[in-house]
């Protein structure tokens, strides 16, 4: 059976369902009425044989053969009988004899109750239910003991008018009932069909999105209080976070790519490099010692940076795995990098260029900047920002490196004064391997593009960040924040 149920439409199951319901329900409603009908007229039919049967019995007849019954006169006792509704009265003896019996005259000996019926029903005014002679009908009886004389009165009435009542009103209630059933299942088809089409519409958006279209949203279908409002606004939600899933996975495979190729890039340049000096020694043209000698130069630069490559790559991939991991953390002041960095970083890289040291944002002198961190890592991320300066400036460039506290946080910031960049770089100039001269030349010294990134990621580790402001025109400020060091 529900195998047989699940091949149909979920508006077919729950029409059936309803239906059932609806059946099973006026059906329960309409036996209830027939046998409250029936007991009705039960009690009816009771109440009239008792009174009947009571005044009879009390009637000072000293014994029923002396009634004679207006037998020819059926014109009177008919109507008499009906009216008291009682068309059979039985004047039993103390032997259980037929001492006296009056009848409507449209009912025949057959259709009376047999002698024996009388005479099983109890003498208490209790009604019992006889069956006729030939066995086809039903009577009700009532007896009661003579006042006047030793034997017993029985008062009998049809059930054929109640029996028939009940039937017609069973037969009446089928017929309503079918035609009800029609009607309301029809009703019920059109009203299921209007219940079902938000969930149809859902259905369509659905397969909109199975056929890529991955921004579709159900649309405002119900309140948001009922089941189909709830239901809208978690699909939506949901189709919210795959959509974010696929965008995210897309970007991290564009970013994969992008990165496969500049490591592919990186690594070609030196290896190139290396590759063409040893096919030109092997060539036979490197004849004197001095051209030997710049090969071998040669290698070992590219060598070095391919070693230096390398090992930032390295570097990365255990921040990222596992920063902390990484990391000898002890209580350090970040005044010390600071006045480092401004001998041993800048002016290392050119003396020709005025270094200043302050506080943060340029104001005051440098203050104290106590923070729980590793000091070899933290001096890699300000020799970072130190030659990022330097190498995206002009000779002479003014360098100003700040140093203390903001806001609870130790802060160290160097800024400089060059041509600053556009919000499109600010916003990439911390991914990968990115320059903003993508034609990956090398001649003028400059790097990988792993610095910054580097930076940020061991700032990260420490609980940081590396920060940037810049706008065109106005140089940039890249400030390293750490969590401050309660010093008590």
């Amino acid at each position: 059976m529900r195998s047989l149920l699940n091949r149909f439409s979920l508006r077919a199951r729950l029409l059936v369902l309803t239906s059932a319901l609806l059946l099973t329900g006026m059906s329960l409603i309409g036996v209830f009425v027939s046998v409250s009908l029936d007991r009705y007229q039960l009690d009816r039919i009771d109440g009239q044989l008792r009174s009947f049967t009571e005044i009879v019995s009390r009637m000072p007849v000293a014994e029923p053969v002396d009634v004679e019954p207006p037998a020819d006169r059926p014109e009177l006792l008919d109507p008499a009988l009906d009216l008291v509704g009682t068309p059979y009265l039985v004047y039993l003896d103390a032997d259980g004899a037929v001492v006296r019996e009056l009848h409507s005259s449209g009912l025949d000996d057959a259709a009376l109750p047999a002698p024996a019926e009388l005479r099983a029903v109890p003498a208490d005014g209790t009604a019992v239910e006889v069956v006729a002679a030939d066995g086809g009908e039903r009577w009700r009886a009532v007896a009661l003991p003579a006042r006047a004389w030793d034997g017993t009165v029985v008062a009998a009435a049809p059930l054929a008018e109640a029996d028939a009542t009940v039937a017609a009103l069973r037969n009446s209630s089928v017929m309503s009932e079918a035609v009800l059933l029609v009607v309301l299942t029809g009703v019920g088809w059109f009203a299921l069909g209007r219940g079902m089409r938000p969930l149809r519409r859902i259905e369509h958006t659905a397969a909109a999105i199975a056929g890529g279209d991955l921004s579709r949203r159900v649309p405002d279908l119900a309140a948001p209080n009922t089941e189909i409002g709830h239901l809208a606004d978690s699909l939506n939600t949901m189709l919210g976070q795959l959509e974010k899933a696929f965008a995210d996975r897309t970007a991290s495979e564009a970013r994969m790519r992008d990165f496969v190729w500049d490591v592919s890039h990186e690594l070609r340049t030196p290896l190139f490099g290396i590759k063409g000096s040893t096919e030109l020694y092997r060539m036979g043209g490197m004849p004197e010692r001095s051209d030997v000698d710049e090969a071998m130069r040669r290698i070992d630069r590219e060598s070095t940076r391919l070693a230096a490559l390398t090992e930032d790559l390295l570097l990365l991939a255990m921040l990222d795995e596992a920063p902390e991991g990484q990391l000898e953390p002890t209580p350090m002041d970040l005044r010390t990098l600071a006045g480092d960095a401004r001998h041993d970083d800048v002016r290392a890289l050119d003396p020709s260029r005025p270094v200043e040291l302050t506080g943060p944002d340029g104001i005051g002198p440098p203050g104290p900047a106590p923070a729980l961190g590793d000091e070899a890592r933290l001096r890699q991320v300000v020799a970072n920002l130190a030659g990022n300066a330097v190498a995206h400036t002009p000779p002479g460039t003014a360098v100003r490196i700040g140093v203390g506290t903001v806001n609870g946080s130790a802060v160290m910031e160097v800024a400089d004064e060059g041509p600053g960049m556009t919000a499109e770089q600010a916003g990439r100039v911390f991914d990968r391997f990115y320059r903003a001269d993508r034609s990956r030349q090398r001649d003028s010294g400059g790097g990988a593009g792993l610095g910054l990134s580097i930076a940020k990621s061991i700032a990260a580790a420490h609980g940081g960040d590396v920060e940037l402001e810049t706008a065109v025109g106005e140089g940039a400020c890249f400030r390293l924040v750490l969590p401050r060091l309660d010093q008590d």
